[in-house]
């Protein structure tokens, strides 16, 4: 049997930095990549660039955007973060202010990141009511249908929105999917810092939430609250909404600037771009 070739550990050892380097480029970037971009900006020749993401790509560390020209660092970073920095979980570091939101307001609480045009369900603490949110860890909802969906993307550059204005699809007939409306619908929740779902997710269900920032200012996840419209009523929004901002302030202040935290929110950040 031949044997296979042998592959000198500095040839290796290279390969891997540059790979690295390529993931810590994208995984820091606000916006998708070119490669000539990545080239250039890495002292790599793009032949080697190419190769790089390929094989990047086809491991799902790095996605290529729709049009294909542009690469981001995918998820799975933001995986891989979660397992490694355990102690530091977002899920876990929310938990005591989502519990206490949720005994404030008698509704059920989510935690959410956004994951391109939607929102992935990273932790969710039931209300005590008999009547519930139809949600679960783990699951998924167009980002710009639900509340906490709505508080992440507002804080999203103004082209990355317009792009993803030209493409919206309902789920209800009252979710809000003409550009011009979104784009209202996004100036309106950056100015009153929270969102609200008016069963355009689920007819029935109502959702308020506001968005968790990192140390450095960036948006990487929301909190908020969501159960039957019928408990949701005109009189209710304001007193929900600012128990749901100060959950999202008390959350955003405790992960602070530290390096410890900052690490957290490099591992998450990777979810929060719609990709641009």
């Amino acid at each position: 049997m031949a044997c296979a070739p042998h592959v000198p550990h500095s040839i290796m050892n290279n390969t891997l930095i540059k790979g690295l380097g390529v993931i810590e480029l994208l995984a820091h970037s606000d916006r998708p990549l070119g490669l000539t971009e990545i080239a250039t900006h890495l002292g790599l020749a793009k032949s080697n660039v190419h190769r790089l993401l390929q094989a990047l790509t086809d491991l799902n560390y790095v996605i290529r955007d729709a049009s294909g020209s542009g690469y981001s660092a995918s998820i799975k970073l933001w995986e891989l973060g979660s397992a490694v920095l355990s102690r530091l979980d977002l899920r876990r570091h929310a938990e005591a202010w989502m519990d206490k939101l949720m005994h404030a307001s008698g509704e059920s609480v989510h935690l959410s990141v956004l994951d391109r045009g939607e929102v992935v369900y990273v932790h969710k603490i039931d209300s005590p009511n008999p009547v519930r949110a139809y949600t679960q860890i783990g699951g998924r909802a167009l980002a710009h249908c639900v509340a906490t969906g709505k508080a992440m993307l507002a804080f999203q550059p103004d082209a990355a929105l317009q792009r993803m204005s030209a493409s919206l699809v309902p789920s209800t007939p009252n979710s809000i999917v003409t550009p011009e409306g979104f784009l209202q619908e996004m100036e309106k929740v950056r100015k009153q810092g929270y969102a609200i779902n008016r069963g355009e997710w689920r007819e029935t269900v109502y959702g308020i939430a506001a968005p968790i920032s990192d140390g450095n200012g960036h948006v990487i996840a929301a909190v908020g609250l969501s159960g039957p419209a019928e408990r949701f009523k005109p009189q209710k929004i304001k007193p929900f909404a600012q128990l749901v901002l100060n959950a999202a302030t008390d959350i955003s202040d405790s992960l602070g600037g530290g390096a410890r935290h900052n690490a957290l929110a490099l591992a998450t950040r990777s979810m929060v771009a719609v990709r641009r």
